[in-house]
C-alpha cells in the first residue's frame, strides 16, 4: 500500500477540507478522468482498491494515472483504552481530497470501457465523484 518513505513529523492535526481545489483539477495525462465532487479523506486502501478495479476491468489495457498520494498520517488509540496518555500511534495514511481534485486518469481505451472502469473505481471511494472526459472539459 502507498505511504511516504519518510516524513518530517510523525503525527499531524486533522486539518480543514473546505474550499475548491484549483491545482490538480484538470485532465493532464489521459482522455478520461475521475474527479472529486465533494471533500474527504481517501485512505491508501481505497486508492489501491480503485486502481485494481480500473486495471482489472480494462484487462491491463490502456494507461492509468493515479493523481493522489496518501501523505497524511491518521492516528488511533487501541480499543478499550482509558483517556490520557497522549496521542495514539499512526494507524493508517490518507490523502486529503478537496472538491474538484482529479483522482484518476485513463487513456488509450474506448470511451464506454473507460466510463465503466471509472464507475467501478468510484464505488470503492468514500467521496462523491464524477467522470469527466477531455471533450466535455473544453
Amino acid at each position: 500500500m502507498l505511504q511516504p518513505k519518510r516524513t518530517k513529523y510523525r503525527k499531524e492535526h486533522r486539518g480543514r477540507m473546505n474550499g475548491i481545489r484549483t491545482k490538480g483539477s484538470t485532465l493532464v495525462f489521459g482522455d478520461f478522468g475521475l474527479k472529486a465532487v465533494g471533500p474527504g479523506w481517501v485512505t491508501a486502501r481505497e486508492i489501491e482498491a480503485a486502481r485494481r478495479a480500473i486495471t482489472g476491468y480494462v484487462k491491463r489495457g490502456g494507461q492509468v494515472w493515479v493523481r493522489l498520494f496518501p501523505d497524511k498520517p491518521v492516528s488511533a488509540r487501541p480499543a478499550e483504552t482509558r483517556m490520557g496518555g497522549g496521542k495514539g500511534a499512526v494507524d493508517h495514511w490518507v490523502a486529503v481530497v478537496h472538491r474538484g481534485r482529479m483522482l484518476y486518469e485513463m487513456a488509450d481505451v474506448p470511451e464506454d470501457l473507460a466510463r465503466e472502469a471509472l464507475r467501478r473505481a468510484a464505488h470503492k471511494l468514500n467521496i462523491p465523484t464524477k467522470i469527466v472526459s477531455r471533450s466535455e472539459e473544453f
